[in-house]
């Protein structure tokens, strides 16, 4: 209907010009000023459109999300055990008034990216049963003054009319990255940003004025150090639970629910894949079987063996294949290079070594890719020695062949140099145990040059030692570009290196 209103007004305006031009009035001025207002009319309403949208969007982001428990997400057994034991009492509210509790008002989860915190709120709605209202850190970063802070009254004001219109006793306000909004203030100095944790605070602290209905912050960050003393006291932030990365039956665990809807050969193994992704986040693990689902569908094939995942692991770790073209000298040193490295890696720990490859992925020339070991998380000076010399081990082979080392070395040297911090903090090193910042660091490098040139030392050493076997790879290694983990032990035990 509006549309033949326009038209007619449209129509009426035209004949109205030609009967005006035709009596001799000036019509430009008219045509102009019409002009001046459509163009207004326009803007308006193109502004208008992008704010409903605008708002549209945000509201379809805050609708409650698609009903997610806690036994769906992978792993993370203790991270879940502790946040439904918070939520309980939410749950059983009436039961901890009969003990005097003060309802919790946050949960803050922390941990690296990837390892299911968002995940963790949904279902935390989910097993509460309550509004869900999400929103992210940099949403209320705004260059105006105030508009930060009235976006976290609307965020609170929508959970409560929510909750009323669905008749429901519990809201969850969910807010991802808070590190953007909830960072240290800084003495003197007035942020927008202030205004806006100061506007979140106070919300925090008047959420318990009336009974109903009963809210809860859940906030997510991989940054904690960096938040604000007044947001993680008792009383905002009452629980902070660390959300890890996956231990190898949490790796399962993902692995299998991911596992699901995908077509896996019989024989895969995913208990060998959990042990050979240690370290991996569960948006990595993801990432492997969607990989190798990738890999599997290129060669047209129904189903996705063992291989296929195993690549998905070298293409999440180093990233894809490259079509880097090397010149043979160039080639020969990126083999020498992993060589030193996998000819270390074996002598530190029999069997470590599961293939070594020229191919170049990502910004790498070439790798060594490393059998499951057992997990970890407790260091030995030993073995932290032993991971230096492995990774110092590439530019030594370099030294001995070349006479000198590359660029390639780069992130070798930065890895033993964190590995040696390590070390010091850990009172591992001559220094014993001391404050760091009470250490010069003239005293501080001193140390560090003393261990790396003499782990150095040892690396050359062990390298000649086993110069039969390096010589006998790096020849089958360059005519094949990959050499097995098997092949490379049988070189040991035909040099009476290593016990057969």
């Amino acid at each position: 209907m509006s549309k033949f209103i326009k038209e007619i007004v449209v129509g009426v305006v035209l004949v109205l010009l030609v009967f005006l031009a035709y009596i001799g009035v000036n019509i430009i001025p008219i045509i102009i000023g019409l002009a001046m207002i459509g163009s207004l009319f326009a803007v308006v309403q193109m502004k208008g459109g992008i704010t409903v949208g605008a708002s549209q969007e945000r509201k379809r982001k805050k609708a409650g999300p698609a009903k997610l428990t806690f036994e769906e997400i992978g792993g993370q057994d203790n991270a879940k055990q502790e946040l439904r034991e918070a939520l309980d009492f939410m749950v059983r509210h009436e039961e901890i008034q009969k003990f005097g509790i003060r309802p919790l008002k946050g949960i803050l989860l922390t941990g690296p990216p990837g390892t299911g915190k968002t995940l963790m709120a949904k279902a935390a709605a989910h097993y509460t049963k309550s509004v869900f209202v999400a929103a992210s850190g940099s949403e209320f970063v705004e260059m105006y003054v105030g508009v930060g802070a009235g976006r976290i009254r609307e965020l609170f004001k929508e959970a409560r009319t929510r909750a009323a219109q669905e008749k429901k006793e519990n809201a969850i306000i969910f807010i991802d990255e808070i590190d953007v909004i909830g960072g240290k203030r800084e003495g003197g100095q007035q942020r927008e940003y202030d205004q806006t944790l100061n506007q979140l605070l106070t919300e925090m602290d008047g959420i318990y004025n009336s009974d109903a209905p009963r809210i809860l912050v859940i906030a997510a960050t991989n940054r904690k150090e960096m938040l604000d003393s007044a947001l993680l006291r008792p009383g905002r932030f009452d629980r902070h639970i660390q959300v890890e990365l996956p231990d190898k039956k949490g790796r399962k665990h993902i692995l299998e629910l991911h596992a699901k809807n995908k077509p896996l050969n019989a024989d895969v193994s995913l208990e060998r894949l959990a042990e050979e992704t240690y370290g991996f986040s569960g948006a990595q693990l993801e990432s492997v079987m969607n990989e190798g689902a990738i890999y599997a569908m290129r060669e047209n094939l129904q189903i996705i063996d063992q291989r296929h995942l195993s690549m998905g692991v070298d293409k999440v770790m180093l990233g894809e294949k490259t079509d880097r073209e090397s010149t043979e000298e160039e080639k020969r040193r990126v083999a020498v290079h992993e060589l030193g490295h996998a000819v270390l890696a074996e002598i530190v720990s029999p069997g470590s070594v599961n293939q070594v490859a020229l191919s170049p992925r990502g910004q790498a020339l070439g790798y060594v890719r490393h059998n499951p070991q057992q997990e970890q998380y407790l260091y030995t000076k030993s073995y932290l020695e032993g991971q230096i010399m492995v990774a110092l081990a590439g530019a030594a082979a370099e030294e001995i062949y070349y006479g000198g080392r590359s660029t390639g070395s780069r992130n070798d040297f930065e890895q033993a140099l964190k590995l040696v911090h390590t070390m010091m903090t850990s009172g591992l090193t001559r220094l014993g145990i001391v404050n760091m910042d009470m250490v010069t660091k003239e005293v501080l490098m001193n140390e560090n040059s003393r261990i790396l040139d003499d782990l150095a030392a040892r690396t050359k050493s062990a390298l000649i030692e086993h110069a039969a076997v390096f010589d006998k790879s790096l020849e089958i290694l360059i005519h094949e570009e990959r050499l097995s983990g098997e092949q490379f032990r049988c070189q040991f035990r035909d040099s009476i290196l290593l016990p057969a």
